[in-house]
């Protein structure tokens, strides 16, 4: 009669690469203390995260949950969302807190679809105290999101790709392949869901992971995933130190105005138009919480590259920009341009 020991032993995978692969990353982003909670959806990149957590943060002293969001976009939805409760319960993963959302639809399905489930990860964390919040993004949704940035010529923030850690987010699987993960999850004797959205090619990023990278992979060789990851990390990069550099001299270059904010046109003019433009997205952002594109951002530009007495740009988000003397002035439409002190 085999022992417990014996028992227990033939109940746990073998450890094999793409199993210790997604052990590796996972440990490499636990926090030295508390609780961390995977969103699981039982894909196979979100299922074999679950699993290399629950190895991984009992060995540093950590609890681990999960939480599912159940979108309820199709018929089973509730039973994909309970299925994927019960492996998580038998990875050893608690507490399972299963949420269901509704999606409005609002700004399509995809986005509508990840605002929602976003809040209810929000909410999950704060209900649980969860240091962090582990996503199942691997390598191959990195080099997705790189090629939608460059085909709607969204610029360098959209090419950067998704972040290792965004707040309490963290990324382990970003440096590893959706083949990786799979093999990982048959490896340890778990059957993932397959999201039929995954081949529905009414989505655009279903049509660049069924269609263009393979097609890009067959004309141009392998590694386009590859590269195309790396390059989102380089552009990252870039993108923190010119943020870091934006952050040092923001107040140097902006005074409040009683209309809003007036931002030195000398200044602007005097930079390079990469830093220029870069400060009108901030100072966009900042006020009215949108993002400029760049013929938004250019139009606004031109107000200090090419004045000649034009009138306010109307902005998104309910705003406009002004040339005021030597400021430009970013305030809520309707408000009055009072420059602060104007030299």
């Amino acid at each position: 009669m085999p022992s417990e020991d014996q028992t227990d032993a033939s109940r746990r995978p073998r450890l094999t690469p793409p199993i210790a692969d997604v052990r590796r990353a996972v440990r490499a982003v636990l926090p030295e203390s508390g609780r961390v909670l995977v969103a699981l959806s039982g894909g196979a990149d979100s299922l074999a995260l679950a699993a290399a957590t629950a190895f991984e943060a009992p060995r540093s002293g950590l609890e681990a949950g999960a939480v599912i969001v159940d979108h309820g976009l199709q018929d089973a939805s509730a039973v994909v969302a309970a299925r994927a409760a019960d492996e998580a319960r038998a990875l050893g993963l608690d507490p399972v807190l299963v949420r269901r959302v509704q999606v409005d639809g609002e700004g399509g399905p995809e986005a509508s679809a990840r605002r929602a489930r976003y809040a209810a990860l929000d909410a999950a964390a704060l209900e649980t105290r969860a240091e962090i919040v582990l996503l199942g993004h691997t390598l191959d949704d990195q080099a997705e999101t790189v090629l939608l940035g460059l085909a709607r010529g969204s610029g360098g923030a959209s090419l950067s790709g998704m972040a290792a850690r965004t707040g309490r987010y963290a990324r382990p699987l970003l440096g590893i392949r959706r083949e990786t993960t799979r093999q990982a999850c048959l490896d340890a004797g778990l059957e993932p869901w397959d999201d039929p959205h995954n081949t529905d090619a009414s989505y655009a990023r279903v049509r660049v992971r069924e269609m263009v990278l393979p097609v890009l992979e067959r004309e141009l060789g392998p590694g386009i995933a590859e590269a195309l990851a790396r390059t989102a990390e380089q552009l990252r990069e870039d993108e923190a130190a010119f943020d870091a550099q934006i952050e040092e001299f923001i107040e140097e270059v902006c005074e409040p105005a009683e209309a809003g904010i007036a931002v030195s046109a000398p200044w602007l003019a005097a930079n390079p138009a990469a830093l220029r433009q870069r400060i009108i997205r901030h100072v966009v952002a900042s006020e009215f919480g949108v993002s400029l594109s760049r013929v938004q951002t250019l139009e606004v530009a031109r107000l200090v590259t090419d004045w000649h007495g034009q009138g306010p740009v109307d902005l998104p988000g309910g705003g406009r920009a002004t040339r005021t003397g030597r400021h430009v002035v970013f305030s809520a439409t309707g408000a009055t341009e009072i420059l602060p002190h104007d030299h």
